[in-house]
């Protein structure tokens, strides 16, 4: 059933902006994206979001509804009563480029400080051989659709701009850990996790796993693992000692 629904929309730019109120048309089965395409059409057109398949799969469509981290796509209209005002602002964590747009490259620019996977020297593509058990460990950790909602939600840089550069987040994070649990990855994950990724300043409060639309464990099942893994391999006495014996540093791949 169609009604008139009161909605806040932040305006502006990088040079600042605020709130605007506005009265638009709901019907039944909408999402809050068809509610901003309608105000685009209807009343403010040049009225800037980013989105691009209206099916929760490519993450593009990422802000803040009533405060809350979300997808505007898979965000229904039915979860708030008609009386409710139903806040949309940007991502709060990266830097608003205009309105409801905002600037993730922060989040490009970690990925790219993350080595690839690094597989045996002179083992060939299609020799790859790996046990069923090692897939399904993993294959969670690919359903990341990178709409960096963890990214935004996490305390350690929306809170703290300064931590930025030494802090690569929990959608990098799972990343490494998917690959530290790949039985042919030789780099050493476990060190570079610690020392250039900051994964110790995750205090597991566990917000990312709750924002995640994919439903991806990622405070239990990548990020609480991998500072396991990293604490045995730097301050294990018995794998130190292996380490140095062999000519490795602490929290190299064995």
């Amino acid at each position: 059933m169609a009604y008139d629904a009161s909605f806040r929309v932040w305006r502006g730019n990088t040079n600042g902006g605020e709130l605007t109120n506005y009265k638009v048309s709901v019907n039944e089965g909408e999402v809050v994206l068809d509610i901003i395409h309608r105000l685009q059409q209807t009343q403010t057109p040049d009225l800037a979001v980013r989105w691009n398949c209206k099916a929760g799969k490519c993450g593009s469509c990422s802000a803040e509804v009533n405060g809350k981290p979300a997808l505007l796509c898979m965000t229904r209209m039915n979860t708030f009563t008609e009386d409710e005002t139903v806040t949309v602002t940007p991502l709060r964590t990266f830097p608003v480029i205009k309105d409801l747009v905002t600037d993730v490259s922060f989040n490009y620019q970690k990925a790219r400080e993350i080595p690839s996977f690094t597989p045996p020297e002179g083992l060939k593509p299609g020799e790859y051989r790996m046990q069923q058990v090692d897939v399904e460990r993993s294959q969670e950790f690919r359903k990341c659709i990178e709409c960096f909602l963890c990214q935004d939600v996490c305390h350690v840089i929306r809170d703290h701009e300064d931590n930025k550069p030494a802090f690569s987040g929990p959608r990098f994070f799972i990343r490494q850990a998917e690959l530290d649990m790949h039985p042919l990855d030789t780099a050493s994950r476990k060190r570079d996790a610690q020392e250039k990724h900051g994964i110790g300043l995750c205090n597991i409060t566990k917000c990312c796993t709750e924002v995640c639309p994919e439903h991806i464990k990622i405070t239990d099942n990548a990020i609480i693992p991998m500072k396991e893994r990293v604490a045995d391999a730097k301050y294990d006495p018995l794998r130190w000692l292996g380490a140095k014996i062999r000519g490795r540093q602490p929290g190299d791949v064995e």
